[in-house]
């Protein structure tokens, strides 16, 4: 075997090999798309603690996981200018729970408008919630100023407090207090997007693509060789 030849052997098995590669790695992503599809939700309801620890960043996993506990709101705060699932505009009510004598976590009570509905919960000895964890907010709505968060961040409110404050924040679902149910409405919010992108088809089309471009390139030096001998012969 010449050295040129060597070297074109090497480029077409290179060139083969990519476009392998990307082929696996585009079927790979269409089977992660599917398996999210299929992923049941997960109806446990799981204590904080469970799911994330304080001053630790918060797991993707846990995003969209319901959780029950008990604590005392500390703080509240007016987080204006919030989107809510329906697309609607509105300040919400976010508040500070204490969960134990060391840490924190912001809780997203409800709209701001509702505050007042059930005034004895800031005097409460104990906040019975049901949540789902949610991740925290990077762009700032608003301006921070006293009694007002630009953003859902726990983040922005660490001068406030000398607690250890749980990263993200929690939508309540439902609050108890010792006279019973807080009847108010609740906000919704559009579910965290799988990290799966594109549709499923469209990533198979990708795999055709890519293994027919490694056919190609394996063919094209026979195909010379076969041109070449033609002309030869001819």
């Amino acid at each position: 075997m010449t050295f040129k030849l060597f070297g074109k052997t090497v480029v077409v098995l290179t060139l083969v090999a990519i476009f392998i590669f990307l082929g696996l790695w585009q079927l790979d992503a269409a089977n992660k798309l599917q398996a999210a599809k299929k992923v049941a939700p997960d109806t446990t309801i799981y204590q904080l603690s469970d799911l994330a620890s304080p001053a630790m960043a918060l797991d993707s996993r846990s995003v969209g996981k319901k959780v029950s506990l008990r604590g005392n709101y500390i703080l509240t705060f007016r987080a204006p200018n919030q989107i809510d699932q329906q697309g609607v505009t509105s300040d919400w009510e976010v508040a500070l729970m204490q969960v134990d004598q060391s840490s924190a976590v912001l809780v997203l009570r409800g709209y701001w408008k509702d505050r007042l509905i059930e005034p004895s919960v800031a005097m409460a000895s104990g906040v019975d919630l049901q949540a789902i964890v949610q991740p925290r907010q990077f762009e700032d709505v608003s301006t921070n100023s006293p009694g007002v968060i630009s953003r859902v961040d726990s983040s922005v409110i660490v001068a406030q407090t000398d607690l250890d404050l749980y990263d993200g924040f929690l939508l309540a679902t439902g609050e108890q207090v010792s006279e019973g149910v807080i009847d108010r409405d609740r906000i919704t919010l559009a579910p965290v997007k799988s990290k799966a992108t594109g549709y499923y088809w469209q990533h198979i089309s990708y795999v055709i693509i890519w293994w027919l471009m490694a056919a190609i390139v394996i063919y094209l030096p026979f195909y010379r060789k076969r041109q070449e001998s033609d002309t030869l012969s001819a």
